[in-house]
């Protein structure tokens, strides 16, 4: 018979003829030992400090338990560890791992915790432009914008000769009466429609917007100011700008074209432009039907809108014959067929940009940037934004300490579940603070390499280890 279960005790089956009991008494233990890498990764890039002072402090300082680094570090280290919700820092608050994290073990208030609650950390999320009476916390957009776009320029030990940058729009669905919500037809919800900016792996921008606006709106705005910045350190590097068929738009290929910057967008079919590649679509449909297999060709053609488009734009077309249908596809490019032949162009440049898509997914399935349940744009564009700086912090992570592991290509989800949900239980002595973390964890000898790498890092960068 299994022990009886009490509201502190709680019995399992025996094993071997021993009892199996269980309580949540083991003292000053977290689940969340393996975040010391976010506290080693920060200090390597020197991300927080720099976030803080986006952020400006009305506050009496004589008054106040928690400065803004603090608060931002908790926010994001917080979503970094899977703590979306701020009802969950009432208990984090007194975790001793975050209180580490913050470097602050003691408090000068006895009713105070290391770290801040729900309501100080809402309150910095409700910040405004500018600080009122209610409000003595305010946040600069501008700031916050430019540091996504210095952190990934400090990540380039040498300069590239060419990036890329990928736009996209993706649905955040909403479920209450925010500002700016709107129903749209194509995601059949109310949602926001934010815009992103990756490199690579790297996030530059994340824009919210209203489901209300074009796919491409504001574009052309973001790309300037990520370009003017990017170019101020790098006058020499050649930029595309690589997007789906929602960003096809006259404005911003006539900004790339104006600014020397390339661009390769899809383009939306319509009965012109399939009619430009009907011998090729009946010449594939031939080659499918006789070998049973996919078939497609390439073809390149001039081409210019009847009313939209200001010139006349090189476009390449795919035709394809599949699952027993045609399968056209096209898209708009400035760059030139010396430099990049119709097939190559399409399979390999302009398909890449599907992986975009797995850094938003992992934005928003594993660091919860869809949580924009705040009633105004202003805080949950600020949401968005916290979200961002953990997905930097995690990239970060992977990027300086995990490129020679298993975990080089693991999504952030996963180096949470493996790196840093470990139990540990801490001891707290006159002179040091020993995180004693669980023994049989897998991703030991991952993690300690990690930690090595991340103090040579921080090291070199000048930072305290």
């Amino acid at each position: 018979m299994p022990t009886e279960c009490t509201p502190d005790f709680f019995g399992f089956e025996p094993v071997e003829g021993r009892e199996v009991v269980a309580a949540f008494d083991g003292g000053v233990i977290t689940s969340d030992g393996g975040a010391l890498l976010l506290g080693a990764t920060d200090r390597a890039i020197g991300m927080m400090d720099r976030f803080a002072l986006c952020f400006h402090d009305e506050r009496r300082q004589d008054l106040i338990e928690h400065e803004i680094v603090t608060l931002v570090g908790q926010r994001v280290f917080g979503i970094a560890l899977g703590y979306e919700d701020l009802n969950d820092h009432d208990d984090l608050r007194r975790d001793p791992l975050m209180a580490v994290l913050a470097g602050k073990l003691k408090t000068r208030r006895k009713e105070c915790a290391p770290v801040a609650g729900k309501s100080t950390l809402n309150r910095l999320e409700l910040s405004r432009l500018e600080p009122t009476r209610y409000h003595k916390i305010s946040h600069n957009p501008i700031a916050i914008k430019r540091l996504l776009v210095d952190l990934f320029l400090e990540a380039h030990e040498q300069v590239p000769n060419e990036i890329v940058l990928d736009l996209d729009a993706t649905d955040d669905p909403v479920h209450g009466n925010q500002e700016g919500r709107f129903f749209h037809g194509y995601y059949d919800c109310y949602c926001y429609l934010p815009l992103y900016v990756f490199c690579g792996r790297h996030l530059l921008a994340s824009r919210l917007r209203p489901a209300s606006l074009d796919a491409a709106a504001g574009a052309v705005e973001e790309v300037a100011r990520i370009v003017a910045q990017v170019r101020r350190r790098w006058p020499q590097v050649r930029i595309l700008v690589r997007a789906d068929s929602g960003f096809a738009r006259e404005e911003l290929m006539a900004w790339c074209e104006a600014n020397g910057v390339h661009f390769l967008l899809g383009l939306a079919q319509n009965p012109r432009l399939v009619a430009n590649i009907a011998d090729e679509l009946a010449r594939a449909e031939v080659r499918s039907r006789r070998t049973g297999k996919p078939a497609r060709s390439f073809k390149e053609f001039a081409w210019q809108t009847r009313r939209s488009w200001s010139r006349k734009r090189r476009v390449v077309a795919k035709a394809e014959f599949t699952a027993g249908e045609a399968n056209p596809r096209f898209v708009v490019t400035s760059l030139r067929r010396t430099e990049c032949k119709p097939k190559y162009l399409y399979e390999k440049i302009y398909c890449a940009r599907g992986d975009m898509e797995n850094r938003i997914k992992e934005c928003q399935l594993d660091l919860y940037a869809d949580r924009t349940s705040t009633t105004t744009m202003r805080a949950n564009q600020l949401r968005l934004w916290f979200a961002s700086m953990a997905y930097v912090l995690l990239c970060a992570l992977r990027r300086i300490a995990l490129h020679h592991t298993p975990f080089a290509d693991a999504s952030c989800g996963t180096i949470r579940l493996k790196l840093l949900k470990i139990g540990a239980l801490i001891r707290v002595s006159v002179r040091r603070i020993k995180i004693a973390m669980a023994s049989g964890c897998p991703a030991a000898s991952v993690w300690g390499s990690a930690a090595l790498r991340l103090s040579a890092a921080a090291s070199a960068r000048g930072s305290p280890t």
